[in-house]
């Protein structure tokens, strides 16, 4: 039997955080070290977006550079992932009985905001890996929805890492590059009214984070670097208990939150 899973939401950052992984990267190493190997991975990426859940059945994963005009050092950086069809099957059959459509690709591999994360996670690619897309169209509740239906399988050895930014505004980060670095206020605001709504609970709130939160709006222009927190959110399970794994800013504006759910007490 594999060991009970937590499900993850970590920061890829900007494609340069793999040649240059800082203090996050530092962070998301020793997690790894402290986790039982798991089973799978099912990875979740920003960076993945269908209309209707989709889980990757390749057998061996490409490495998808799915970025322009960086190092070219990033586009020669291979993470030689296996997939898992066996497991697939088992996301596949837990997304049907949640009641969710599920569909099945073939030839789907890595994009950067998988393999970035994974690579400083787990370096020796040893861990078979399961892609799931998110669906931006469904929002915050639709996202939340997709992990909670990937909740029970923690308990089989599942690990879920979503991965995206707890802020994500690249508009912003030209403008913070143009005029001298300065990070806006909203990107240690936003930040900050997460955890506290986690600790409180308030999932409602953290749904309606576009009108509720400061600088919501603002810090995600649109939803698709936070659906995976919603997706690692629900798959920790009934009340799950958020514990932060790292705090930080990278790139003006990109804050480099990561957190760890596991189901909580139902009292």
């Amino acid at each position: 039997m594999s060991a009970t899973q937590p499900a993850l939401f970590v920061p890829h950052g900007a494609p340069t955080m793999a040649l240059r992984p800082g203090a996050a990267g530092a962070a998301l190493a020793g997690l790894a070290r402290t986790l039982a190997t798991p089973r799978a991975i099912v990875a979740v990426s920003a960076h993945w977006d269908t209309a209707q859940p989709t889980v990757g059945f390749a057998e061996r994963l490409e490495t998808i550079h799915d970025f322009y005009g960086f190092d070219p050092a990033l586009y020669r950086i291979a993470y030689p992932a296996s997939g898992c069809r066996e497991g697939a099957a088992e996301v596949v059959a837990a997304l049907r009985q949640a009641g969710l459509p599920a569909l099945a690709d073939d030839r789907r591999g890595l994009d950067h905001g998988a393999w970035i994360p994974l690579r400083l996670m787990f370096p020796e690619a040893d861990v078979p890996v399961i892609p799931l897309s998110i669906q931006s169209q469904g929002g915050p509740s639709q996202a939340l929805t997709l992990g909670r239906a990937l909740a029970p399988l923690a308990g089989r050895g599942f690990l879920v890492v979503a991965s995206g930014n707890l802020t994500h505004n690249l508009g912003d980060y030209q403008l913070a590059r143009n005029q001298g670095g300065q990070t806006p206020a909203y990107v240690r605001e936003f930040p900050h009214w997460v955890a506290e709504r986690l600790a409180a609970g308030d999932t409602a709130a953290l749904l309606d984070y576009r009108r509720q939160a400061p600088g919501g709006a603002r810090a995600h222009p649109s939803d698709e670097h936070l659906l995976p927190f919603f997706v690692a959110l629900g798959a920790g399970g009934d009340h799950a208990h958020a514990r932060r794994l790292h705090a930080g800013i990278d790139d003006y504006v990109l804050a480099m939150d990561a957190y760890a759910f596991t189901p909580g007490d139902r009292s």
